[in-house]
């Protein structure tokens, strides 16, 4: 009897939630039958497209640099384009790979592909040819749609393959060489619609491969109903509002973002390339109420001068979502300050989705923290030997969800006690059960027998004032087997040395944990989604390289 109580009680909740974000729509019963023939062709990870046009077919679905399109024709182009595709390969090629910024191409890709009944793997638009070619080939890819800036990646990685190609963004006309468009495709077959596929198409995103070769993960329409409302519940996301999504769509981070606005029929408000006066300027114009950011761009948004800043007050904003790395904390709060306390950072992995988020409320007393799991997950935090750890002290992050992914492409899948799937990062609760993300389980650094997580290191030197950022490793050494080695952004104008580095993390924490070396370094190197890649980072003077990257 108390599990059906909870199920009910869980149920209206979920209703009350979905409701208040305006997922029950108000609308003529025609829309509703419209809205229930999209869910009976089948629930995909895209099909929120084809909802959002079926409920306000002339609601402006995106803005580009293009101009803008309804959800209608949205709807309809990517309906265009699964036709064009089935043509083009004369069958349902089982997974087509998109290489492309944040556009209106990259949406026909994605949600056409899907409606084909293929498999969609979303590229990192920072690869190389190599890169690529290896993912290309183990993904089994047999159409590649890709922005034209990449055609020369493109030709070194598909050399010798049998992979098809579509440009979804052209720059210049002249280069084409007679390549076939997703604007060609869209247009040849405007108003048709492909037949329902033999499979159900789904999403393969690529772990951040920050310290490796990134894996393909697949996810559908993970978690449902469910998994939006924990969300809404932490983030105030209302329908058929503006929101700029600045963040890489091609990340596990942008893509739900995108997925999110579709489902709340809200506009999205997007550009190429990252720039933080520009993005500022969309949030502006469009009058909007979201922003979607990875951290580095809240970073830089903030970092303006003062006078650019107050071009922009932005007072329509009332969420500011992040995810994908930590946030320096006094970003976090300066942001705040000067837009409001708007700021929901979220705690993601690309196989479990959301697992925490922290409000504003909790980022205004620690601003490093990941907040509490969201409805419906459960976090532990375990030992090396699979006990749960006091609160206060550093555990293995364990996750218990809905949002589960369906396991990695290769077969392969993470690892899991019981039920929960260890996530690989670390991490503790303080006594208000916010959660804390240490690192990854694999970063800690054991020197002269002491085990050292980066990120405490990291923080403390971010906090000298005239840090700009840190990226802590370590590396090997005869005497301790690993010591610790920093690399350090000073701020312009930065007067202190290496050694007053030092002595600002000594002054603060145990000697073991202050950097034998120190690297002053003009920026960190960093990957598409603005997650510091430790594995670039140049070898420290003495050093045989970075253990353990």
């Amino acid at each position: 009897m108390a599990a059906v109580v909870a199920r009910v009680r869980d149920a209206l909740w979920m209703v009350r939630v979905l409701q208040r974000a305006g997922m029950v729509p108000l609308v003529r019963p025609d829309r509703y039958l419209r809205m229930i023939a999209v869910v009976r062709r089948g629930v995909t990870a895209t099909t929120g497209i084809a909802l959002a046009a079926a409920r306000a077919p002339r609601r402006t679905a995106l803005v580009d640099e293009r101009g803008a399109l309804t959800w209608a024709e949205l709807d309809a182009g990517c309906d265009a384009f699964a036709v064009g595709l089935l043509t083009l390969t004369g069958g349902e090629p089982r997974t087509v790979a998109v290489l492309a910024r944040n556009h209106r191409g990259f949406v026909h890709g994605l949600a056409g592909a899907t409606r084909a009944g293929s498999d969609v793997l979303l590229l990192n638009t920072a690869f190389s040819g190599p890169q690529l070619r290896d993912v290309l080939v183990r993904e089994q890819a047999a159409m590649v749609v890709y922005d034209q800036e990449f055609q020369g990646v493109v030709d070194v990685a598909t050399e010798g393959l049998d992979v098809a190609e579509v440009v979804a963004w052209v720059d210049d006309d002249a280069a084409l060489a007679g390549r076939t468009t997703v604007d060609t495709l869209v247009a040849q077959h405007a108003g048709e619609r492909p037949g329902r596929a033999a499979r159900r198409g789904s999403v393969i995103l690529l772990t951040s491969g920050t310290t490796g070769t990134p894996k393909g993960a697949r996810r559908g329409a993970d978690g449902g109903a469910a998994a939006l409302a924990a969300m809404f519940d932490r983030i105030p996301w209302r329908a058929e509002e503006s929101v700029v999504v600045a963040a890489p769509m091609f990340h596990a981070w942008g893509f739900g973002q995108l997925a999110v606005a579709a489902a709340t029929t809200c506009t999205v408000v997007t550009r190429r390339r990252f720039d933080p006066e520009a993005t500022l300027a969309l949030v502006e114009e469009h009058a909007a109420t979201g922003l979607a950011v990875v951290p580095v761009m809240l970073e830089r948004i903030i970092d303006l001068p003062d006078e650019v800043l107050e071009r922009y007050p932005c007072r329509s904003l009332r969420f500011a979502t992040a995810s994908g790395s930590r946030m320096r904390p006094d970003a976090v709060l300066a942001f705040m300050d000067r837009f409001g306390d708007v700021i929901c950072n979220s705690y993601n992995a690309t196989e479990a989705g959301l697992i925490s988020t922290a409000t504003p409320a909790d980022l205004r007393v620690a601003p490093d923290t990941a907040g509490r799991p969201v409805r419906g997950t459960t976090v532990r935090l375990l030992d090396d030997d699979l006990r749960e750890v006091p609160t206060g002290e550093v555990g293995r992050i364990c996750v218990l969800s809905g949002s589960q992914f369906s396991g990695y492409t290769s077969g392969a899948t993470k690892d899991f006690h019981g039920d929960y799937m260890v996530s690989g990062d670390v991490g503790r609760f303080d006594a208000d059960g916010r959660l804390f993300v240490v690192g990854r389980d694999d970063d800690m650094i054991v020197s002269g027998g002491e085990n050292v997580y980066p990120l405490e290191v990291e923080k403390t030197l971010d906090a000298h004032p005239e840090v700009h950022e840190s990226a802590v490793v370590g590396v090997e050494d005869e005497a301790f087997g690993q010591r610790l080695a920093a690399y350090v952004v000073l701020r312009p104008g930065a007067g202190v040395d290496v050694d007053g580095l030092k002595a600002h993390v000594k002054a603060q924490l145990a000697g073991y944990k202050v950097p034998r070396d120190v690297v002053l370094l003009d920026e960190l190197p960093r990957n598409a989604t603005g997650k510091v890649m430790k594995r670039l980072l140049p070898s420290t003077a003495g050093g045989p390289g970075l253990a353990g990257s």
